[in-house]
Order: C-alpha cells, then structure tokens, then sequence
C-alpha cells in the first residue's frame, strides 16, 4: 500500500506523482527471489515510467491484453477458468512460460464465476450462465436505473445504488431497499430502529449472500495472489492496471440507463444527464484513487466505451462526455496518478478534443484501438504517450508474417523518438499462438532503441 508522505497536501502534482512512482519503481519494501528478479523488476518498472514521462526508454515495451486466449490455449473454457482456480493458475502459468510477456496484465475476464452465481447477478451473462461455457461474459443491456430515479441517483449516488439499484441488479439483495439511512444511529434513541431491518429473516438472507459470496471472493484472490506473487518474485514482472475508474458518462450509461436509455436521455432529457455525470465525478476520482493507493500502483485502468465514434456527435461529446471525464482526469493527475485509458473503437473524431491544454504533458496514457495512429501522432507528440493497438481480426486471421510487418511498421512511424509502446486494440479472447508469438518477439527484436534491431 502506498503511503502519503506526511505533506503530502503542499506538494505539487508533479511531486505527488514522482511520490507514488518512486514507490512503485523502487519497491523498496517488496520481496525478490533473487537480484536478477530485482533488477529486471526494475527496469520493466522505469521503462514505463520513461514512457509515460516522454523520454525515450530502454525499449519500446509490449503491453498486450490477453484474456480468453489464456484459456483456449491451454486447452480449456472461459467457465474452467472462472470456476476452477487451479486451472486458472496452470493456464495462466502456461501462457507465461511459453510466451514470456514481461508485464503481468490482469484484463478483469478471469473473475469467480460462483461470486456471481451466489449473488444472483444479473447486469451480465457469463460462461454457463446464460452464454455458452466456451464463450466470454457479455453485458446484459437493461435499464437497472429507471427514468423516475434521476432525482434519487442526483441527491445521493451511493444511497441510491446501495438501495435501489443493487437490489435491482442482484437478485440475492433485493431486501437492501429496506436499509434505512445510516444518519439515523446519530442519536441514542433511534439506533435500535435502524437495526430492526436487519433482524428480519430475509435481510439476514441478504448479508448472508454477502458473507458467502465473500468468502469466494477471497478463495479466488488468494488462488490470484498464487499467481501474481511468483511472477513479481521470482521473473520480477510488474503487474498493471493499480486503480480501476470509469468515465463518468459510461458509469451513468454502460450499466445503469443502458446504452438506448442513456442516447435517448440525452434528447429527452439533457439536463438530468449533465447532473447526474457532475454528481457522480467525485466519486469516479475517488474509486480511481482508493484502489490505486492500496494496490501501490500510480495506474489507474479507464475502459472508455460511449464516447467512441458513431455513439454520440462531435458536439454531443464535447457537451456529455468530455467536461465530466475531464474532470476525473485532472482529478486523479492532481493525486500523482496516471490515469491508463483504454479507447475501444474509434476516436478519429475526437482526436482534437482529447488533446486539451489543461492536462499536463506527460500525464496521461491512451491505448487506441481503430483509430488512425499517425493522426494520434501527431496531436500526442509532446504531449501524451499512447499504446499503437494491434488489430484483433489481424491477430486472429492474420499471418505471422502479417504481425510483424504491423509492428515494424508502427515501431519505424510512430515509436523511434518514445514514447509509444506496442499494445492490443481490445482485450484478446481469439488469436492463434502463432501470432502472440511473433507479437511478443518482434517487439523484442525490434523495438530496442540501443541497436539498429530496428531497422534490420
């Protein structure tokens, strides 16, 4: 966990930030297996700390996310892995052994599928509940949050997605709609009133859920930890994302009005979206903080979904999504992090907008998906550094030969003066070996700024 050094409130954002990277490059306080495990931690740490800074690091580092793939390539199913931890962990070792990645990505898809199963959850579909067990989760688009809730959601976010949408969107909680306000234990008289609830048999049932669903949970982080620690320990692998936050706009749309219920709120009601993406900003900054601050990480992950090209006009983002999701940059720049926006689809119209002032250079990393990386060039030159993202259907239907030329290509256009890394477009659940492989290797061989590897 990271600890805030103790002026911490006087020191500048640049000073935060060198704080919270300092304590995750130097991992002063973490075990190692053996020095080599230290020092290749280490300079895979500084590298990305040279990436993000713009200066030009040892190497152009590969930052693939890889998910199903893990899976299908150890001869199992997306359910194996949610359901069973210890092929989780062999399939997982697998995929490191024989391919060697040097950062430990954790892409959210290996998540416990009995968690779900006892919470009765239903915003997604997941392997052998209600998608095939060789296919990967999907989200189910419904509108937890109705019309009449804006009011509520505005007043209080987390009142109301404590007890009106968990109950909504987790069959097993429903009774949490009749918690009463916290505030009402202030005074001597009313506490045994706000504990009445929770001594009726289907509230117990509730927190019962809970307390199992619980107890997985920590079954499945340990089995992750098993993971995780020997990559740290013993290859010296740094682990990304730290945080996790979203955008504002998406947090409102993905999950709580749907996406149709969020384009059509827009139009029907502007003024209640605008509210609600303001009211809920803190708290994207907040979540985005708190994580990050224990994993003693300065990377906070953002997948970005409706803001892309062809969900909303260039004037529709500028006034919905921008101003908010802005906000919880500078909001999570201003506490020494890094916010690591994950851009799915395309951001071609958007590229002018992004690319504000008021962010610092060298503040932020973009991984982009479909949009047209030398345009991304040369807006971000300068100012952010961002991750060139393979295609999927190249990664799935192409050559081998294919991938290399790709990455060639992006390594000699976009990365010889920094930084730049070589990454995924979206999070790999199909993509033959043969193509990781050669994804992998041609970044090693090409992407070393110390020799002409480049070039040859």
């Amino acid at each position: 966990m990271f600890v805030k050094p103790a002026n911490w409130n006087a020191m500048s954002r640049a000073e935060r930030r060198a704080a919270r990277m300092n304590s995750w490059v130097d991992a002063k306080d973490k075990r190692f297996a053996t020095p080599e495990a230290a020092a290749n931690y280490r300079r895979r740490a500084q590298r990305l700390d040279d990436l993000i800074s713009l200066k030009k690091p040892d190497r152009v580092p590969c930052l693939p996310w890889v998910a199903g793939f893990i899976a299908t390539y150890a001869g199992i199913t997306p359910h194996d892995v949610m359901y069973d931890y210890e092929k989780l962990k062999a399939a997982y070792w697998k995929y490191v052994e024989d391919f060697q990645p040097e950062y430990n990505i954790f892409s959210g898809s290996f998540n416990p599928g009995p968690v779900f199963d006892r919470l009765d959850y239903k915003v997604y579909s997941w392997p052998g509940h209600g998608v095939a067990k060789d296919r990967p989760f999907q989200t189910v688009e419904k509108e937890f949050m109705e019309v009449a809730d804006y009011d509520d959601f505005i007043n209080d976010p987390e009142a109301y997605y404590l007890r009106t949408y968990m109950p909504r969107a987790f069959g097993a909680l429903a009774p949490l709609g009749m918690l009463p306000p916290v505030y009402a234990t202030m005074e001597l008289p009313f506490v045994p009133a706000f504990f009445v609830p929770l001594g009726l048999p289907e509230m117990q049932q509730a927190f019962q859920a809970m307390l199992d669903a619980g107890k997985e949970a920590l079954r499945w982080a340990t089995a992750m930890a098993e993971i995780d620690a020997p990559l740290f320990e013993v290859r010296g692998m740094p682990a990304l994302p730290g945080g996790f936050t979203k955008a504002p706009f998406d947090i409102l749309g993905d999950t709580l009005r749907s996406t149709m219920g969020i384009m059509m709120d827009k139009f029907r009601r502007p003024n209640k979206v605008l509210a609600a993406v303001e009211r809920i900003t803190p708290t994207a900054i907040r979540m985005g903080v708190q994580v990050a601050t224990v994993a003693d990480s300065p990377f906070v992950f953002i997948p970005m979904h409706k803001g892309a090209d062809g969900y909303l006009s260039d004037k529709d983002f500028k006034t919905f999504y921008w101003p908010s999701f802005k906000a919880t940059l500078l909001g999570l720049v201003d506490e020494g992090l890094i916010p690591y926006n994950f851009v799915e689809g395309s951001y071609n119209e958007r590229l002018d907008v992004i690319t504000d002032p008021d962010i610092p250079p060298g503040s932020i990393y973009w991984t982009f998906d479909k949009t047209n990386l030398k345009e991304v060039k040369k807006r971000f030159a300068g100012w952010a550094a961002f991750g060139a993202g393979l295609p999927a259907p190249l990664m799935y239907t192409g050559t081998p030969a294919q991938v290399e030329a790709w990455i060639r290509d992006a390594i000699d256009t976009l990365a010889q003066d920094g930084g730049v890394a070589i990454g995924t477009g979206v999070v790999l659940d199909h993509a033959t070996p043969e193509n990781i492989r050669a994804m992998f290797e041609t970044t090693d061989r090409c992407g070393n700024y110390g020799s002409t590897a480049a070039h040859v």
